[in-house]
Formats: C-alpha cells, structure tokens, sequence
C-alpha cells in the first residue's frame, strides 16, 4: 500500500506548521516527523482508527494526533491510503 497526501492535508499541515514554528521551529519539524511516522505505520494497520464520524462510508477514519485529526481513506482497490486532511476541533 502507498501513501497519497492530497492537496487539502498539505495545505493545511503547512497553515499547523507556521503557526507552530512562531514558537519553535524545532517543535515544528519534530511534529511534522512524528506525524509522518504515524501516517506511514498506517501502510501496516489502515483499520487501526475509528470510522470517521463526518462519513458514512467505512474506509474514511481518523486517526488522532496530538490534539489533531487526520481524516485518511482507505483504498483497497487502488492500494492506497489517501491522506484527506488534518484539523484541530475546537468548541466555542
């Protein structure tokens, strides 16, 4: 299985990486690294998450990560796994 990170994951990681490098860059590019091992241990597990509760279909989970979400699909038939997008839930 191949990891796909689609347009909407990137673009939002980078808005979550500038606004953590205004403290520190190294916490930057330490959440970015331990982000990444985390979407690529999904190639051995991809199930491992909840069902997304945003999505009806099975495939699409969220994997949670140090207060964010990550919305991935699972794609049996093209044996991929798509990165969707990442977010932070905040209740006002």
């Amino acid at each position: 299985m191949i990891i796909l990170r689609r347009k909407e994951y990137s673009t939002a990681l980078k808005v979550i990486m500038s606004f953590i490098s205004k403290d520190s860059k190294n916490r930057a590019l330490n959440f970015k690294s331990q982000l990444d091992n985390k979407i690529n241990n999904l190639v051995g597990f991809p199930y491992k998450f909840k069902q997304s509760e945003n999505h009806s279909d099975v495939n699409v989970r969220d994997m949670t990560f140090k207060g964010y979400t990550v919305t991935y699909l699972v794609e049996n038939e093209n044996d991929r796994i798509s990165i969707l997008d990442i977010y932070k839930w905040i209740d006002k």
